[in-house]
Formats: structure tokens, C-alpha cells, sequence
């Protein structure tokens, strides 16, 4: 698993898409951090983390799109399902490596909530419990892209997919409130990313939230390791 992280890394910065993916997550997130907290004279993040939500679900396609598809089109997905690596440990190792550059993204909150301690004084544990859930959200949606990613050869379908899936989650609350029938809007309730990830940006450390992201994080490997043994034996 160690040498497939590490491929992974080297390719994310070898290449433009580590550095384009931090430049947009920068700017977003100082751009919502100037007009939420320096405009409006306040010490809460927690405008900046609810509005990056809708910024994750357009970025994290772009950092798992070549994930499989770049290794099917190029025909060496077959040196990597015949090498000695589990398929769970070449999974592991490409989800880990996207998750990693993510999380380095999201290392600019805190910088920004220093920022804050020079005029303020920050609400680290809600800052502390936002960022959690901001890592659960990405690791789930991570989880969701990189097997959108093996179901293709193509790393812009694979793009597109991961976006429409991330415009998908990110609508879901307002379908809850758009459809009349109660039981419907029940259950997209509970399958709404937002409803969990909410609380995460109130300070609200809950361990059903919690639970709700690692399971769909774990789901979401199987899946691809699955996909992965059926082309195996293909």
C-alpha cells in the first residue's frame, strides 16, 4: 500500500493537479473568510466552512478523476491488478493519497483561525469540530469519486460524474423541503450529507454524524474493490 501512496503523491505534485486544486481551495476559502469574517467583524469560521461545502463538492472530483481512469486508458490498470498488492491495499493507497492532499487543503482554517487570534479569540472547538467534519465529508465524497473513477477510462467523464454526484448531495437538502410526500423526504433526510455535516459547523461533535460518513467512506471502497475483482477476472 506504501509504494501506491507514495506513486500517487509524487503524481498529484508532479503534475499541475495538486497546485491548481490548492490555488482554487485558497481562494475560495480567504475570499469567504475576508467577507464573513473581516467585513463582518466576527470570530466564527462557520459561514466560511458551510460555504466551502458547495467548493468541496466541485474540487474533489478534479483530485480523484485519474485515480483508475488514467490507469485503464492506459492499459497499466493490468500490471497493477497482476502485481502482489491486494486489491484492498492498491484501493487504500490511492484513497489515502487523495485524502492527504485534501486535508492539506483544508490546513488553511487553521492558519485562518491564528489569524483570528490576533484580533480575536477564536471558537477553536467549534472550529476544531468543523474541521472533523469537513475531513469526514471529503473522505466519504473521496471514497464516492475514486469508485465513480474505476467505472471509467475517461478522467473528464470521471470529472463530470463527480461533480454531478457532488451537485446531487449538495441539492439534497432542498429536495427534502421541495417534496410533499413526508416518507420520501424522510429518507432523503436521512441520506443528506448536509443534515450531518451541519452540525460538525455548530460545534456539535455527534457520533451517529460520524458514523454516517465512515460507513459511506467504507461502502464506497468496497465498491470499487469489488469492481477491481471483476475486472480482474474478466
Amino acid at each position: 500500500m506504501s509504494a501506491i501512496f507514495k506513486r500517487e503523491m509524487s503524481a498529484y505534485f508532479s503534475s499541475a493537479t495538486a497546485y491548481v486544486v490548492m490555488a482554487v481551495f485558497f481562494f475560495f476559502s480567504g475570499m469567504f473568510f475576508n467577507f464573513y469574517v473581516f467585513a463582518q467583524n466576527s470570530n466564527s469560521l462557520t459561514y466560511v466552512f458551510s460555504n466551502m461545502f458547495f467548493i468541496i463538492m466541485f474540487l474533489i472530483p478534479i483530485i480523484t478523476m485519474k485515480s483508475f481512469a488514467e490507469e485503464k486508458k492506459q492499459k497499466s490498470d493490468q500490471a497493477l491488478l497482476t502485481s502482489p498488492c491486494l486489491l484492498t491495499e492498491i484501493v487504500l493507497g490511492k484513497f489515502l493519497s487523495a485524502f492527504i492532499l485534501f486535508t492539506i487543503c483544508n490546513l488553511i482554517f487553521l492558519v485562518y483561525a491564528v489569524v483570528i487570534s490576533f484580533f480575536a479569540q477564536p471558537q477553536w472547538s467549534v472550529i476544531l469540530c468543523t474541521l472533523l467534519g469537513t475531513l469526514l465529508l471529503g473522505g466519504a465524497m473521496i471514497a464516492i469519486n475514486v469508485f465513480i473513477s474505476v467505472m471509467t477510462e475517461s478522467q473528464v467523464v470521471a470529472a463530470v460524474l463527480g461533480m454531478g454526484a457532488g451537485l446531487l448531495i449538495s441539492m439534497m437538502s432542498y429536495f427534502v423541503n421541495a417534496v410533499g410526500v413526508e416518507w420520501i423526504s424522510a429518507v432523503l433526510k436521512k441520506i443528506s450529507f448536509m443534515t450531518y455535516y451541519e452540525n460538525f459547523t455548530y460545534g456539535i461533535l455527534s457520533i451517529t454524524d460520524v458514523v454516517f460518513f465512515l460507513s459511506v467512506t467504507a461502502l464506497f471502497l468496497f465498491f470499487t474493490v469489488r469492481a477491481l475483482e471483476k475486472r480482474r477476472w474478466s
